[in-house]
């Protein structure tokens, strides 16, 4: 399902996901302007306030706003599943950035959806996008390997939560895999381990899955996401 979704938004694009402007040259469902903005953005260090326990330093691409916030919103929950290609790359510019020099190579850990979530959305989102920043990665030879060792138990929807109860939600909301750790261990040894994700607002997520990695033995070294928003507490 995921894959024809793909090549319809190739073939068949609903217009730009960044500007929704119509009958102009298209690469992966954006423009050739949308496309130059978003390859503009440059990653940089970011962190929510106040900052989660057991978060680990964080890095953006940019701000959850303009062309950025419309493709990410179109391919997360409009089915723009072409937009993986160049999101994808863009991920791959920001663990970059995040792991500086990584000679013995870099595990990416995606945080994982809800059952729910990757049923309506016809695939796990951050997977795709953490496989392509992997392709991308070892592209320019840099060794990349992409772990699925958390599994996301069934939550609320965090956009529906203020920030007490999405903490709340957090604290119980993943567990690594049976028979995952020895695998996880193997693989995380030597490299830079990097958890992606596609926004951060509270990072009580992001610190979450970090705390469940590090219960398995597994030190996360940096959190690479591809849009930050800023949080309006006491909602």
């Amino acid at each position: 399902m995921s894959g024809w979704a793909g090549i319809v938004d190739l073939v068949l694009p609903a217009g730009c996901a960044g500007c929704d402007a119509e009958r102009v040259p298209l690469r992966y469902g954006v423009c050739a302007p949308c496309s130059d903005e978003l390859e503009r953005l440059r990653p940089g260090p970011t962190a929510p306030s106040p900052v989660p326990p057991g978060l680990p330093p964080c890095t953006a691409l940019g701000a959850y706003d303009g062309v950025l916030r419309d493709v990410l919103l179109g391919y997360k929950e409009r089915g723009r599943h072409g937009l993986a290609v160049p999101l994808g790359a863009l991920l791959a510019d920001v663990v970059a950035a995040a792991v500086g020099d990584a000679r013995g190579g870099v595990l990416l850990v995606p945080v994982p959806a809800t059952a729910k979530a990757a049923r309506a959305r016809h695939g796990d989102h951050m997977l795709r996008l953490a496989r392509r920043a992997a392709e991308r990665l070892g592209q320019a030879g840099w060794p990349t390997a992409v772990a699925q060792p958390i599994r996301a138990l069934p939550r609320p929807d965090s956009a529906e939560l203020g920030a007490a109860d999405r903490a709340a939600a957090a604290e119980s909301a993943f567990r690594i895999r049976t028979g995952r750790v020895p695998a996880l261990r193997r693989d995380a040894a030597g490299r830079a381990v990097v958890v992606v994700d596609d926004i951060v607002t509270t990072g009580v997520t992001l610190a979450a899955v970090s705390r469940e990695l590090r219960s398995a033995g597994v030190h996360v070294d940096r959190v690479a996401i591809l849009a930050a928003t800023q949080l309006r507490y006491g909602q």
